[in-house]
């Protein structure tokens, strides 16, 4: 059964006709020659005819089908036929879609002032050359134009014309100008300077092949006709023009009439007939943004889309004449704009740098599923140690654009760090935090705006970038040769600053600490954090993470400031109060620690419960009451993995020339784990 009727003339005649072929919906194609027909997709779903129609043909055809839709897709400069299928819709109460090259008006045109506007045909010739079509409003526009090219031009316009193709440059050579065989517009024209081979007269009518030889002969990259209709011979100089590859330069604007484009047209039949997306989709790295330093593929696969999908630095950078763009870098809002836009065939969703290094790729892939192409790039990473001339196959990787980064405690762990940064003033505020903590050694590279010609790459000390601003597309690659490659706890006593304030013990952290269970993301609370000396490993382990280091006394407040100074321990953060009220405002915590509760025991576990359900606490107690108090709230709170843990710890203490043996006083340490669930908690 027929359900669409497509009058094709153009390209986009046959760009439609693809469409419909592709999701099976049966078409019957109008083309007007044999050429144009064996330029439509073969497939089971289009029935072509080659046949030139009349008005009462188009009207017969349409009854005999009985579709209620007809495109026409034919030339702007064909209106006769346009007013035909016009009226044979009309006649049959069809619905009619008029599709153009530009959309709402054609109008591809010179205007009178000589600007130009032209637009390719791109007809096929041969399979491989195509024609360019261009409107001028009048002769003058026309000549302007011609002014600004090379190569011969057939002149078909007439005599009364002819004067003005004399403002152009050298046309005497150029310009072949066709006129009728009467002596008194001979002798006119050879007074104007056209003579010889340049002056042809002869009377029509003239055949396309006729036309065509005559473009041959004298190597003619144009032609200029006048909008003259069938009568005029006008279809004739078009398919000549196009058979020999010349642009047409038509004198007189075409039909001015309103339409839609083929995308326009393609989701136009989605709607109508409810078609489901069929888009073939890729993932596109586009390397830093410069396209000399683009792939070959990303470029291809970006040249072929039909809609270009991205941020707007990423549109501007990729975009080609004639795409559809959606400004876009949230992953739900371009799954459903795509599932809302299914006449898209190819579809490329552009992201910065490689799909596979700090991209959105990841959530795109979990939105859009498996089957969508990825096409990588080169990254930042990549190309600016090749720049700085750094190999690269040992530097920890991270990204500080749009999330959390703590540079200060990476470079801590790792000797070499490279990151993206997200902000103008980053480095500089980098470079002070380094300056603060006492890491003058790192040395800095930074990069800005990477692979374009105003590309920047500095290198220094943290003094040298203290009042530095840099672009906002910008990186940076770090080296500490004083870092610390410890992967476990372990810090000497000795190495805090202590004063009189209690600490926790170096082999108690460290039976402490391995009860926690710590990831290098954990958000930590010490809790009763005293010279911060718990607090300090956490933050040196966890340095993806944070710390929060909940202290009541003001003097050990100072000692936890002056250790996290001296360890550069730039994530933890020094809370000044009394849990639980002090841990109200803060972030849900992963694990915590209890060095001291000052009597709140059960409200502070009652408070992290509540803050999070699979929290992971351990408590330190000395005094037995404490460590009842701990046992009986994990009999009635949502706990499990309960663990009671003594450690009795003995120093050796020289007394002469013999050692003995001292004993630490015995440490209870109590660890247990939220059940994660939602049960109420004692009432809270």
């Amino acid at each position: 059964m027929c359900r669409v009727i497509l009058f094709a003339g153009t390209t986009e005649g046959r760009q439609i006709a693809e469409f419909l072929e592709k999701q099976e919906i049966p078409a019957y194609v109008c083309v007007a020659t044999e050429y144009g027909e064996q330029l439509l997709p073969e497939g089971k779903f289009l029935e072509v005819s080659h046949e030139r129609l009349n008005r009462e043909e188009m009207t017969a055809l349409i009854a005999e089908k009985g579709c209620p839709l007809v495109i026409d897709a034919t030339h702007p400069y064909a209106a006769e036929v346009t007013e035909n299928i016009r009226a044979a819709c009309d006649q049959n109460k069809a619905e009619y879609v008029r599709v153009l090259r530009g959309g709402a008006e054609d109008g591809n045109s010179l205007n009178g002032t000589g600007d130009m506007f032209s637009e390719s045909n791109t007809e096929e010739k041969g399979g491989s050359a195509c024609q360019d079509v261009v409107y001028a409003d009048d002769v003058e526009a026309a000549v302007a134009y011609l002014e600004q090219t090379q190569g011969n031009i057939l002149v078909t316009t007439g005599s009364k014309e002819a004067a003005k193709y004399t403002k152009l440059t050298d046309y005497k050579n150029r310009v072949y100008l066709r006129v009728l065989s009467l002596a008194s517009v001979a002798a006119q024209c050879e007074k104007l300077g056209f003579s010889g081979s340049h002056l042809i007269c002869m009377q029509g009518p003239f055949s396309t092949e006729l036309n065509a030889a005559m473009l041959k002969q004298w190597n003619c990259s144009y032609l200029v006709t006048k909008l003259s209709g069938a009568v005029g011979g006008f279809p004739e100089k078009a398919e000549a023009a196009r058979k020999c590859g010349c642009t047409l330069l038509v004198i007189g604007r075409p039909l001015q009439e309103s339409g839609i484009s083929v995308m326009e047209c393609r989701h136009f039949l989605c709607e109508k007939f409810k078609l489901t997306s069929k888009a073939e989709i890729s993932l596109v790295g586009i390397g830093m943004g410069n396209a000399a330093v683009r792939t070959e593929e990303a470029s291809r696969v970006i040249a072929e889309a039909q809609l270009l999908i991205g941020a707007k630095r990423m549109l501007d950078a990729c975009v080609h004449p004639g795409q559809d763009t959606y400004c876009a870098y949230d992953s739900e809002k371009i799954a459903a704009y795509i599932k809302e836009h299914p006449e898209y065939e190819k579809i490329a969703v552009v992201l910065s740098g490689d799909v596979g290094f700090y991209s959105g790729a990841k959530k795109l892939l979990d939105r859009l599923g498996e089957t969508v192409n990825v096409v990588c790039g080169i990254s930042s990473v990549a190309y600016f140690m090749s720049r700085i001339q750094k190999s690269w196959e040992d530097v920890y990787l991270t990204s500080a654009h749009g999330r959390g980064a703590n540079l200060i405690a990476l470079l801590g762990k790792h000797q070499k760090i490279y990151s993206i940064l997200g902000e103008q003033n980053a480095v500089a505020e980098l470079a002070k935090k380094l300056l603060f903590y006492g890491m003058n050694q790192v040395r800095l590279y930074v990069g800005e705006r990477l692979s374009y010609p105003d590309e920047k790459i500095s290198s220094g000390r943290a003094e040298d970038f203290i009042e530095y601003e840099t672009d906002s597309l910008s990186v940076v690659y770090l080296e500490n040769p004083l870092h610390d490659a410890r992967t476990t706890h372990g810090i000497s006593d000795t190495q805090f600053i202590r004063d009189s304030v209690p600490m926790t013990k170096e082999e108690v952290r460290t039976v402490s600490l391995s009860k926690l269970r710590l990831k290098e993301d954990s958000i930590c609370y010490d809790i009763g954090a005293g010279t911060g000396s718990v607090s300090i490993e956490m933050a040196l382990r966890c340095v993806s993470g944070k710390v929060y280091a909940i202290e009541k006394k003001p003097e050990a407040v100072q000692l936890i400031q002056k250790n996290r100074q001296k360890f550069a321990a730039d994530h933890l953060q020094i809370i000044e109060g009394t849990a639980p009220e002090a841990l109200e405002s803060l972030e849900a915590p992963t694990h915590a620690f209890i060095g001291g509760s000052s009597g709140n025991m059960e409200k502070i576990l009652e408070t992290l419960l509540q803050k999070n359900p699979a929290v992971r606490i351990v408590v330190n107690c000395i005094a037995l009451e404490s460590v009842s108090e701990a046992v009986q709230c994990m009999k009635t709170l949502p706990v499990t993995d309960v663990e009671i843990v003594q450690l009795s710890v003995s120093r050796a203490k020289t007394v002469g020339k013999y050692h003995m043996m001292m004993g630490e006083n015995p440490i209870y340490i109590v660890s247990c784990t939220g059940v994660g669930n939602a049960v109420k908690i004692l009432g809270i």
